[in-house]
């Protein structure tokens, strides 16, 4: 299993349900094939530094997620497939930040 990191930029357009049910789908299709979704961040609102699509704001979220490279290939077909989502970008991260934030993880909740 190898540690990513996506980031989903969605129309500010689409409403909570239909952000959640793309984001459900995508997790599903990430556990079908073994993955592990961890943290799910929803950061919201945030204006883009350039025009996206003729849009100035998306709706931001984060998923740190360990998965096999075939599962992240399901999940990010849903991404791609969704009419709501602007932007994705999945990035696989190093070992050593993995671990990093594993600690740090253990730490807090122990604390």
């Amino acid at each position: 299993m190898r540690p990513y990191e996506t980031m989903v930029i969605f129309d500010t357009g689409a409403d909570d349900a239909a952000v959640n049910g793309v984001l459900d789908r995508a997790l599903a299709a990430l556990r079908a094939k073994g993955g592990n979704p961890g943290r799910v961040e929803r950061w919201g609102r945030r204006t883009f530094a350039y025009e996206l699509q003729h849009k100035r704001e998306g709706y931001y979220v984060v998923i740190e997620l360990t998965a096999e490279p075939p599962a992240v290939a399901d999940m990010e077909r849903v991404f791609v497939l969704a009419d709501e989502v602007l932007r994705h970008k999945v990035m696989r991260l190093p070992d050593k930040v993995a671990g990093r934030r594993a600690a740090t993880l253990v730490t807090a909740e122990e604390g």
